[in-house]
């Protein structure tokens, strides 16, 4: 995950990185008062250069750990496909910034679909549904390049602020994106079950101030992801509807790819089926 932690000197200004990735996001909503945790990219895009830049040097530094000199790397960084100029700038000298010798930007879903092993420089369409943590990419591929691609600002992140205001809404209480996110990995789905599973739930009650334990079961919460799974389902279905007819008819023998971690949330396959 994208989310860096700053340790912060008496003045309030930056001053080292404290963890990064899984480490740093179990800080989230924990952290001291000299201590922010921060996701510098939003929705696919830079939203905090500086920090951006040093949760990649940390990362050049992890890869080159046992080098003397100073690591100065070539960089393939991925990008999603609806990303402006000024974006893609921005990324660039966020890398070069941190390091990198030679920067290269590579659409996410044409990295994706490399990655899942399909025959991209084959005549024959490709399906590839990539959702992320702020982005769902959306693209079909031949022949080595993206024949259509789309970009909706739909990922992970927006299932969690979901199921927050969810309960926000319904049962006046406040709970913070670690438990969100846990309510979505233990019983979110995206498509009716046949059992309805439950799970114990501790947050803030607004308006008493004081912390109280409610239940949520497995159909609360795929009503309340109803919303952004609806924008992911229209990206897939405009996609087909702009479609070659002879890629698509590619699609509907092979398929298509999910990829991303917000591929895991259940029974999504089912959904878009």
């Amino acid at each position: 995950p994208s989310v860096v932690a700053i340790r912060q000197d008496r003045a309030g200004s930056a001053k080292s990185v404290a963890a990064v990735g899984h480490a740093a996001k179990q800080m989230l909503g924990r952290t001291p008062g000299n201590i922010s945790a921060i996701r510098p990219m939003k929705d696919g895009v830079i939203a905090d250069f500086y920090v951006t830049e040093k949760m990649l040097q940390h990362f050049i530094k992890q890869v080159h750990d046992n080098s003397v000199l100073k690591p100065s790397p070539r960089v393939l960084v991925c990008v999603p496909c609806g990303s402006t100029q000024v974006e893609r700038r921005a990324i660039r000298e966020s890398a070069l910034g941190a390091g990198a010798r030679e920067v290269y930007l590579i659409d996410e879903p044409m990295a994706a679909a490399i990655g899942a092993g399909l025959r991209v420089s084959e005549p024959t369409g490709s399906m590839v549904v990539d959702i992320g943590g702020g982005t769902t990419e959306v693209a079909v591929i031949s022949l080595n390049g993206v024949v259509y691609s789309s970009s909706v600002r739909i990922g992970g992140d927006r299932f969690d602020e979901a199921i927050i205001n969810y309960v926000r809404r319904n049962y006046g209480s406040l709970i913070g994106e670690a438990t969100a996110e846990k309510i979505k990995h233990e019983i979110g789905s995206a498509y009716p079950g046949d059992t309805v599973e439950e799970i114990e739930v501790r947050g803030r009650n607004l308006a008493e101030g004081v912390p109280r334990s409610f239940s949520l079961n497995s159909n609360e919460i795929l009503e309340a992801l109803q919303e952004p799974l609806t924008g992911i389902v229209s990206a897939v279905m405009v996609a087909l509807e702009q479609c070659p007819p002879e890629l698509a008819s590619d699609i509907s023998e092979n398929g298509m790819v999910l990829t991303g971690g917000g591929a895991l949330l259940r029974d999504l396959d089912r959904l878009l089926t």
